[in-house]
């Protein structure tokens, strides 16, 4: 079959792999301690299914506007306001089917064959690829563990060249819950708008942040607006995954062309789920410090318990919900006692197949000698798969 070469630039997303393979040990049987899923583990709130529920009741399941309803625009703009401290207008936002499709609808219409999208590493596993089915080309810029993993404003700008037209920051990180201070990421919005280069913050995880971090949305900086482009989404903050709601906020004319694109593509987003995702931003948020008081508890556990184990090196994360483990010391060439294997994506196979552990490689991320556990799981299944990584990597030193 004769496919385009924009579909073979890409591959298919390494977490869905992971996903994919767990599922098919759990269809026969098998007991996997599984921190693959970037989702909550926590049920959508009470409030927001039973409007999805009116919603049907009341046969509000026709066409919508491609943009989103209008009340729905609303509320995110005030919802912004009121969390991050931002100034949107209905007419800068506009509702999509998900996070992930905002984020592609970006990159889609700003981004031509031959400019460059520069996105600090480690980072989400679409974003390289999302830019590459667009023509562009990814430029990486690294951020390192004894930074907590933030990206620095000298290190973009370093990295700029007259074909940039985009950063992407995703803060909190996904993979590595790092969270850049305000005060540095309004030095990126300084390098962007000097150079003339957009600048998208991915906020999906915003609410979700430990100690002294706070939630944080550059779009609050003054002057940010022009040169700012916001993306959302329902799925962490609110346990709504499936739902796929997300949105993007920025200047109108970009919104006019996401809303084009869209009504070109997939139409309006869900309209049960955009009355669901409308109560959740007028609703009340006592789900989400529920959610964070027992993401810290997990967090605590698990980052202890991966120190615990000897060759293994991890930092505290600043936000999100996962632990980032280096496992370097296994591998051929880290210069270990143990070497279990050439590449984490190795070991992550082992473990899958020896341990009953699902987790996501580095590799994935663009941070070799990694591993990715998210603990959006339970106390109970993180204390089960910590005892399975403390004996599957005992055995590995025992045998070196």
């Amino acid at each position: 079959m004769q496919l385009t070469d924009r579909i073979n630039r890409i591959q298919i997303s390494p977490t869905a792999a992971v996903i994919a393979e767990a599922d098919k040990l759990k269809a026969k049987g098998v007991d996997i301690a599984d921190f693959g899923p970037g989702e909550p583990d926590f049920p959508t709130p009470d409030h927001i299914k039973r409007a999805a529920i009116r919603a049907i009741e009341e046969n509000k399941s026709k066409y919508t506007p491609a943009g989103g309803i209008m009340p729905l625009r609303e509320a995110i703009c005030a919802w912004h306001k009121r969390e991050l401290r931002s100034s949107f207008e209905p007419k800068e936002c506009v509702v999509s089917v998900g996070g992930k499709h905002s984020i592609f609808n970006v990159v889609s219409v700003l981004v031509q064959q031959g400019d460059e999208v520069i996105i600090p590493a480690p980072y989400w596993v679409s974003f390289p690829d999302i830019v590459k089915y667009a023509g562009g080309t990814p430029v990486f810029v690294e951020t390192l563990p004894k930074d907590g993993f933030t990206v620095r404003a000298s290190a973009i700008e370093k990295a700029i060249t007259p074909k940039t037209k985009l950063v992407i920051v995703n803060s909190p990180n996904n993979p590595t819950g790092g969270v850049v201070p305000p005060e540095e990421y309004e030095r990126i919005l300084a390098v962007c708008k000097k150079h003339n280069v957009w600048l998208m913050g991915d906020e999906c995880y915003s609410h979700f942040t430990y100690e002294a971090n706070k939630p944080y949305s550059i779009a609050s900086a003054r002057g940010a607006k022009d040169k700012v482009i916001i993306i959302g989404s329902m799925s962490k903050t609110f346990a709504m995954t499936g739902w796929r709601i997300g949105y993007t906020l920025g200047p109108e004319a970009l919104i006019q062309a996401l809303i084009k694109l869209q009504s070109q593509s997939t139409s309006n987003p869900t309209s049960i789920a955009q009355y669901a995702a409308l109560a959740a931003m007028t609703g009340t948020m006592d789900s989400v410090p529920a959610m964070l008081a027992e993401y810290a508890k997990r967090r605590k556990r698990i980052v202890e318990g991966l120190r615990a184990i000897s060759g293994v090196i991890c930092e505290w994360p600043g936000g999100a919900f996962y632990a980032f483990p280096d496992v370097s010391a296994h591998l051929s060439n880290g210069g270990g006692r143990s070497a279990l294997a050439n590449s984490d994506t190795e070991i992550a196979r082992m473990l899958l197949d020896r341990a009953h552990v699902a987790l996501v490689p580095g590799e994935a991320f663009g941070a070799p000698g990694y591993l990715r556990l998210s603990y959006a799981t339970s106390l109970e299944r993180i204390e089960e798969g910590l005892r399975r990584l403390e004996r599957f990597f005992a055995h590995a030193e025992a045998a070196a």
